[in-house]
């Protein structure tokens, strides 16, 4: 059985108000295409699917057109849960017409998904709260999935009716899915867990959230679930949230597939991926990470000079860019004004150069010094040695004759 594993599409998504959509697009046209060239049986998408409880009407035709292609007119299932971007109910809205696709939609960690056939041999033959075991037509094996949409740990505790508030969350879904592993999940097929969390090898390192995503870490998130709390029957652990690709464990074979898109800086220079995974059953997966060629990347850039940096703009349009420009003084509007007419989207940083050289926080002021020379002094003060360029001392000059009258 091939699988195809992508996660965080955040459709919607702007980085500040540049919209993202046209990339999207291309990008998610991309994943449809890939199904395709590497005959997956299965897509399953795991979380954060919009980028706000709301979307807009572009995002949402998008996602449901993006199902449509990749479900191919019912013939191959798609299994979407929500993520903590992600309202729950609006995933769940179109689940009876979106089955007749072969589109299977899970907003809530206890939501138990109808059994049903389809014509094109797509059946659910067992179904429960967070399980279902789905069978094709052309495989003599079917696929047993656990899903755990994102709930934060006081809605898991309701969802999964825990009447020990106290116990643990990790604790509380290792029984969760062990009860569902240990009566449906044997050798005689391909086993799966899906889920919208933070998880991590216990005692290793913390892995990093995205500088500008929603933490799922307490304070009333979920606290991290360890890879020791998936089941031992589980030959494959597809997981959201995290946007850069990575293998949390290879042991219990826990991946998260990252964005498809770079949504913030401290994605910069990432590639993006989806992952095929090939299983059998009673044998370890197969894991072929696909790197994606569409969407912009986000690039760091440092310059001294701003007619090299427009150059370097000019020779790299499709890049959105973090711009450091290192300065003596601070930069001319008009210096501002060049940078953004070549390029659609760049994020300027200044930086004084060398301002260790001079200590502007003293608190000395000498008045014998004129007024302009003063407000220097104190421009100086507070940018950490960044001089006023002549655009700001014509303002502050104009402002200062208006008051002398």
């Amino acid at each position: 059985m091939r699988i195809l594993h992508t996660s965080d599409w955040h459709l919607g998504k702007k980085l500040d108000n540049f919209s993202r959509i046209e990339e999207q697009k291309q990008v998610l046209a991309e994943i449809c295409k890939i199904a395709d060239q590497e005959k997956v049986d299965v897509v399953i998408i795991a979380g954060d699917l919009f980028d706000t409880y709301n979307p807009g009407t572009e995002a949402e035709e998008l996602f449901y057109k993006t199902l449509k292609k990749l479900a191919k007119n019912g013939s191959r299932p798609v299994i979407a849960i929500a993520g903590n971007h992600d309202s729950p109910d609006r995933i769940e809205v179109p689940d009876p017409l979106a089955k007749e696709c072969g589109i299977i939609l899970a907003g809530f960690p206890n939501t138990k998904i109808p059994a049903f056939k389809l014509d094109t041999g797509i059946e659910i033959i067992n179904t429960e709260p967070g399980f279902l075991e789905l069978k094709l037509a052309h495989l003599a094996y079917s696929l047993r999935l656990l899903y755990t949409p994102y709930a934060n740990e006081f809605r898991l505790k309701t969802f999964l009716d825990i009447t020990d508030t106290e116990e643990e969350l990790r604790q509380i879904l290792a029984k969760h899915w062990q009860k569902a592993a240990s009566k449906y999940c044997d050798t005689e097929g391909v086993n799966i867990l899906m889920a919208h969390l933070f998880m991590m090898q216990k005692n290793a390192p913390q892995p990093e959230e995205p500088e500008d995503e929603k933490p799922i870490l307490y304070l009333g998130g979920a606290q991290p679930v360890f890879t020791t709390n998936i089941p031992a029957q589980i030959q494959y652990t597809a997981l959201g949230h995290l946007h850069k690709k990575q293998i949390v464990s290879e042991k219990n074979m826990a991946v998260y597939s990252g964005t498809p898109l770079s949504y913030s800086m401290s994605e910069a220079e990432q590639d993006k991926y989806v992952i095929i995974t090939e299983i059998k059953p009673g044998t370890p997966a197969k894991l072929k990470p696909i790197k994606l060629q569409n969407g912009r990347k986000l690039i760091r850039k440092t310059f001294t000079e701003v007619d090299l940096a427009c150059i370097w703009l000019q020779e790299n349009q499709n890049t959105i860019v973090e711009l450091t420009m290192k300065t003596d003084m601070f930069m001319a509007a008009e210096d501002i004004k060049k940078i953004h007419k070549v390029h659609d989207y760049v994020k300027i940083i200044p930086e004084v150069k060398n301002r260790h050289v001079h200590d502007y926080k003293t608190t000395n002021i000498d008045l014998t010094k004129s007024m302009e020379e003063l407000f220097s002094d104190y421009f100086k003060h507070e940018k950490n040695g960044l001089a006023p360029n002549k655009d700001i001392l014509n303002i502050f000059k104009e402002i200062y004759a208006q008051e002398e009258r």
